[in-house]
């Protein structure tokens, strides 16, 4: 088992090297704020999970708790509840990876034990102290995330988005994370206003300096919504135009509730890079 769920994290990382992915999401949760109850029972959530792969994803990241503003936490012993029975499922059902959205280090330790190849961490290794060391191990690939407490309009947040990241980076190599398992995700919608998330949008290209692939997760969110002033159900169009943008400015992992759309946004994105 082990050996697949390595195997599964290199095929993972290798495509990723070699050209944009969609990471979908399945959440088995009564309350995230797109998809919430919708893949709670482990029939739904396997049938959701290849569902996605068929549709093109590269990857599925499956999460317990919603980190939507003003969701209310869950305790380590309710998230290894939600999960227990749906992760070995979706594991042994998927011919692609899949990833553990948790920023707790046992949860990470408890599903890599179930099948989980990389760990999803939205505080980017700076929340629980155990979590680099569970993730190297564990042998998961990482993708860190930057957050905050709150948001605060007067600071330069791409400057505190690389400062965030250089400081992950140096806990994954003392932890012994590989870096070429590390991937980052600059956490558009966390800890940052409306005018914050789009700078960082325009600005996406300087955390090259890194050399590591930057993840986007914008799917359907208020930024989306604020923009086109519409409901969470009707951000598809305006999503794709995001994560198109993010493609052009070096994405190279798109994660998102509608597959389909964006394994096919991604297809073109390809031709025109090869026509180049």
């Amino acid at each position: 088992m082990a050996d697949l769920r390595l195997s599964k994290r290199d095929a993972f990382l290798a495509a990723v090297e070699a050209a944009p992915v969609v990471m979908g999401i399945l959440n088995v949760t009564p309350d995230s704020f797109s998809d919430g109850g919708q893949h709670e029972e482990p029939a739904a959530a396997v049938a959701g999970a290849l569902r996605m792969e068929k549709e093109g994803a590269a990857i599925i990241d499956i999460g317990a708790e919603s980190t939507r503003p003003g969701a209310t936490p869950l305790s380590e012993t309710e998230e290894l509840a939600r999960l227990g029975h749906v992760l070995r499922p979706i594991c042994d059902a998927l011919t692609v990876a899949a990833s553990i959205d948790t920023y707790k280090a046992a949860v990470a330790r408890k599903a890599a034990a179930l099948g989980v190849s990389v760990v999803n961490d939205i505080w980017g290794l700076q929340g629980d102290p155990d979590m680099a060391f569970a993730t190297a191990d564990t042998g998961c690939a990482l993708v860190a995330m930057h957050n905050r407490e709150g948001a605060d309009a007067c600071i330069d947040i791409v400057d505190g988005v690389l400062r965030f990241f250089e400081r992950t980076l140096r806990l994954a190599r003392e932890a012994g994370i590989p870096e070429r398992h590390v991937i980052l995700d600059p956490g558009f919608g966390f800890g940052k206003t409306l005018e914050q998330n789009y700078a960082l949008l325009a600005q996406l290209d300087r955390l090259a300096v890194f050399g590591r692939p930057i993840l986007l997760g914008l799917s359907r969110k208020r930024m989306i919504g604020a923009a086109l002033k519409t409901d969470v159900g009707d951000r598809l169009f305006g999503t794709l135009g995001a994560n198109v943008l993010g493609l052009a400015n070096g994405a190279r992992v798109l994660r998102v509730h509608d597959v389909r759309a964006h394994a096919d946004a991604i297809r073109i994105y390809n031709a025109m890079e090869a026509a180049r």
